[in-house]
């Protein structure tokens, strides 16, 4: 009988790991996908404990830059992901900003943001790698801008455990009814005190959009939180013409 019961003990906890584990194999399918196709900047692999993962690096282009911007891409995308990533990650060098694209964990395709909560501890350790690395740089100035679920992550890290970062940039920040306690995005942004640019579309996603107010309530006594809208412009911001990459570009000469 108890050797019964310890067989299904670990059965269940098998399942329970593979139930909260990325999709191990579809990071290296990116990885090898971005490997044939880079065409800007280079690859570096970084370590979170025992995973390696990958990571996109672009230097300034000038000797002396103001720092590292680390960028956390949206729910099941990559370092390079289209159009928002992609489009920072050339714009902020050109700004003598070097930019950090990680890799964060993924779950299999057709997996829904509540699939990806669990894996919010992974994702705060790689970007604490990403932080050793662009300290290991010579990086002085240190900034996280994640997009969509990427900035849900990124606010969640820096409320469970400070980083030495100058500010965050939270593109899109959604707020979802759940009760994952990786994903209490109001919680997180209360417990903020530094720097945060809040920017989102004026036709993002609802839970985007009808908790823009809350965001606004919970953060003002910090006397760094700023939130902006962009017009006409949805998810994707396919439309700005590079109006959101000059947003984040002017306030995060404001921070240095």
């Amino acid at each position: 009988m108890c050797k019964t019961r310890f067989i299904l003990a670990l059965l269940l906890s098998l399942t329970v790991s593979q139930v909260h584990a990325g999709d191990v194999k579809r990071e290296a399918d990116v990885a090898e996908t971005i490997n044939k196709t880079l065409s800007y900047g280079k690859q570096v692999w970084l370590e979170a404990g025992p995973t390696k993962f990958l990571a996109l690096y672009a230097e300034t282009e000038k000797p002396a830059s103001n720092g590292t911007v680390i960028l956390l891409h949206d729910l099941g995308g990559h370092p390079d992901q289209q159009a928002v990533i992609y489009q920072l990650r050339r714009l902020l060098p050109a700004y003598n900003w070097a930019t950090l694209s990680l890799q964060l964990p993924l779950r299999e395709l057709g997996a829904g943001a509540e699939d990806y909560y669990p894996l919010f501890p992974e994702a705060l350790a790689r970007l604490q790698a990403g932080i050793k690395y662009a300290k290991d740089n010579g990086a002085k100035n240190i900034a996280v801008v994640g997009y969509g679920l990427g900035a849900l992550q990124a606010v969640y890290a820096q409320s469970e455990q400070p980083a030495d970062i100058k500010a965050i940039v939270a593109i899109s920040l959604p707020v979802p009814e759940t009760n994952s306690q990786t994903a209490q995005t109001i919680a997180f942004i209360k417990n903020i005190k530094i720097p945060v640019l809040d920017v989102y579309g004026a036709l993002d996603l609802p839970d985007v959009t009808e908790s823009a107010r809350d965001r606004r309530l919970v953060t003002k006594e910090n006397t760094d939180y700023r939130q902006l809208a962009i017009n006409d412009e949805g998810h994707q911001y396919l439309h700005d013409e590079g109006l959101l990459g000059k947003r984040v570009v002017s306030w995060l000469a404001k921070i240095k």
